[in-house]
């Protein structure tokens, strides 16, 4: 593992405190990693418009997603799975039905945002 350098064998900096506050707060690699792939999940077309659906509707099945969004039940599915694997979306199977729906408000809430940042220019 990369070790951190120091202060004084880093770059010169302006405001030394500011930056020295800032590098004790700062997060692990491992979570801004995780972070990165969490808007990379996101920041395709396709995925991002069934998480727009499934903003809308709480829960809605493969085929009802795929209808919306137009594309193949399959491509869906391949969509979702990645959604899945990221923690974006969760799913919940009635018989041989699976409904998903996002996996928690943070999600939502994220999405939102995004949303109204693009929506106010």
């Amino acid at each position: 593992m990369k070790k951190s350098k120091s202060l004084s064998e880093s770059a010169s900096c302006i405001e030394r405190e500011k930056v020295e506050s800032v590098r004790a707060k700062m997060k692990s690699e491992r979570f801004f990693h995780d972070l990165a792939e969490t808007f990379r999940a996101m920041s395709d077309p396709t995925r991002t418009k069934i998480i727009y659906a499934l903003c809308l509707e709480k829960e809605l099945c493969v085929q009802d997603i795929a209808a919306i969004i137009e594309t193949s039940n399959s491509a869906t599915s391949h969509q979702l799975r990645i959604l899945r694997n990221m923690k974006l979306v969760r799913y919940n199977k009635v018989g041989r039905m699976a409904y998903y729906s996002l996996d928690d408000i943070h999600i939502n809430n994220l999405f939102a945002e995004g949303m109204r940042h693009v929506e106010e220019e």
